[in-house]
């Protein structure tokens, strides 16, 4: 079964919103395009839209690892800030929302 996510319910549960997620939540790290895949997109797809990612200025190459290219989030690109805020901003909301849920409730009496 699929896990839910706050994110892709707000940007749309698209394979290009799947890998940014992915690299945003794994923002110090570098992967290689296998490890990508466990952003749930194809090998196909996720071939197509990394030089696209890349022309954009969303993903930079990191190393090489014989013949293994890494690939890290672009902290620096604007577009990315902006997701990064709102991926973290949902996440505190939805953090709150279930403390909230789990405060209990108070009785209130009446005293004569």
């Amino acid at each position: 079964m699929a896990e839910e996510s706050i994110f892709l319910d707000y940007v749309g549960d698209n394979p290009h919103m799947r890998i940014v997620q992915y690299l945003i939540e794994g923002k110090d790290f570098d992967y290689t395009l296998t490890d990508m895949l466990n952003a749930g997109v194809s090998w196909g797809t996720l071939n197509a839209l990394i030089p696209k990612f890349m022309g954009l200025g969303l993903i930079v190459k990191t190393r090489k690892i014989g013949r293994a290219t890494l690939y890290k989030i672009n902290q620096n690109n604007i577009a990315i800030k902006q997701l990064m805020g709102l991926y973290h901003q949902l996440l505190i909301e939805k953090l709150n929302h279930l403390e909230q849920e789990q405060l209990p409730k108070k009785k209130i009496g009446v005293l004569a």
